[in-house]
């Protein structure tokens, strides 16, 4: 049983799947900033079923870490993972920070207050104003725009990037998008942002420095495929009445789905 933290402000959710190449060193990075701050703080890694050693790596940080807790998951995918972690986090705010550490932890302040304040959804984003692309391919960053633009006309109108692994939820607003989430791929971020976009939840989109890392877990021609299958299996979900200011009926529908 997990006692309850006191008063924590911020809690870092990294979802993992078979990391064990960098997850140490990406909790000592994240852990060593965390360590210079004067507000509380928490780290909860969501593991979705890791077939490596990446759990036993996680576990050993933590016995001479504090302040970091490992949720063991059965694999579902990023989506999945990233749910039962936003859900189990017990901070004011909730960063989602992707594993290969794209976006530098450091540039979390850039997304809380002072710097952004009465905002439910801030966004990392590598298109807003002052973002940085870095070593990314072209053919990468041409298939991102292509799916945005599907993205903005079927989902999330006025949102440049909705797939960036950087992103901070205020507490209040975390069980209104991740409960009932019904996508566990990658695709899991338009649905998350489309609940927040029909409750009326203030988004604002942060330009941050991005690092592409060639050992990323998307499979760009497959992911980007399943990702817009998922978005139009969302649309088809608005259209039966489903979503409804941005909460998820549960009736199953005559698919079943």
């Amino acid at each position: 049983m997990v006692r309850p933290l006191p008063s924590v402000f911020l809690s870092i959710v990294i979802p993992v799947y078979n990391e064990q190449a960098r997850i140490g060193e990406t909790l000592k990075q994240v852990v060593g900033f965390l360590n210079g701050w004067d507000r509380t703080w928490e780290v909860v890694i969501a593991d979705d079923g890791s077939t490596d050693d990446s759990a036993l790596l996680i576990e050993d940080f933590i016995s001479g870490s504090s302040g970091v807790r490992l949720l063991s998951l059965p694999h579902r995918g990023k989506g999945w993972a990233v749910m039962n972690g936003m859900l189990a986090a017990q901070g004011q705010y909730r960063l989602l920070c992707d594993a290969d550490l794209s976006v530098p932890i450091e540039q979390v302040e850039r997304l809380l207050p002072p710097q952004v304040d009465g905002v439910d959804v801030a966004l990392g984003s590598r298109e807003a104003p002052g973002a940085r692309r870095i070593g990314e391919p072209l053919r990468r960053h041409l298939m991102g725009r292509v799916y945005n633009i599907l993205v903005r006309f079927l989902g999330v109108p006025g949102v440049a990037d909705t797939q960036c692994g950087f992103k901070c939820f205020r507490d209040e607003s975390v069980p209104l998008l991740f409960q009932g989430q019904t996508i566990d791929g990658f695709g899991f971020d338009v649905e998350v942002l489309y609940r927040a976009w029909r409750a009326g939840l203030a988004i604002q989109e942060i330009g941050v420095d991005w690092y592409y890392r060639d050992r990323s877990k998307v499979r760009p021609v497959r992911d980007s495929i399943a990702m817009t299958w998922d978005l139009m299996k969302m649309r088809w979900r608005y259209r039966k009445g489903r979503y409804r200011a941005g909460v998820l009926d549960q009736t199953p529908d005559e698919s079943g789905q």
